[in-house]
């Protein structure tokens, strides 16, 4: 089925949203439904961020201000990443439900490729979605029938869409990206410098 930016998210609809299951991270969930996170589980801060595959300033901040977030504050050890989705539009869930079906050390690089090409498989009139994702799925080592169990796993995606209506009700979130640091919100793609700045202070230096 080739979907259009027309058949936004009422294909699973608000009925089917399941509050109160969206962040667990619990062995007793489905992998798919895991935390997503980038650094150490000592990192003496831990920012969560609101992204949606299909937002033009979620994919600035993974490719302008990220390969300068990782090397100096995630890899040092300063700064834990923790990622939610949050899709604006029915394609960024698809590409959201595929990501959570790689491998937990398989999703920072496939989110940052998406982000990275945005421009190729996101807004492109006419696009067949599902053939142009594969490519970039495949390229992660997924398999066309893992991929299309991802495609159409509906009880993922409405644990996702969950997750959206969680973080609009408690975190108020309504723009992407948005980042939740010490309980409160942050929307926007911030440069380095503001970012950096911000986890310093967090960090209390």
């Amino acid at each position: 089925m080739q979907f259009t930016r027309r058949s936004i998210l009422s294909v699973v609809g608000a009925s089917a949203l399941m509050p109160g299951v969206a962040w667990a991270d619990s062995g007793s969930l489905p992998a798919t439904e895991t935390q997503r996170s980038i650094g150490a589980a000592t990192a003496p801060v831990t920012i969560m961020e609101f992204f949606s595959l299909t937002c033009t300033h979620c994919a600035e901040f993974g490719t302008v201000t990220m390969p300068q977030v990782k090397p100096k504050l995630v890899d040092t050890g300063k700064l834990r990443i923790v990622y939610h989705d949050f899709p604006l539009d029915q394609v960024a869930l698809k590409a959201a439900q595929v990501a959570r079906y790689l491998p937990v050390d398989e999703y920072y690089p496939f989110i940052e490729a998406l982000f990275a090409s945005q421009n190729d498989w996101a807004f492109q009139q006419g696009e067949d979605y599902h053939a142009s994702i594969f490519k970039y799925a495949a390229l992660a080592g997924m398999d066309q029938a893992t991929y299309d169990k991802a495609w159409n796993d509906m009880a993922l995606a409405k644990w996702i869409l969950a997750g959206q209506k969680e973080a609009e009700t408690t975190y108020k979130i309504n723009a992407t990206p948005s980042f939740v640091l010490n309980g409160k919100t942050y929307p926007g793609a911030m440069d380095y410098q503001d970012f950096a700045a911000l986890i310093a202070k967090a960090a209390g230096g």
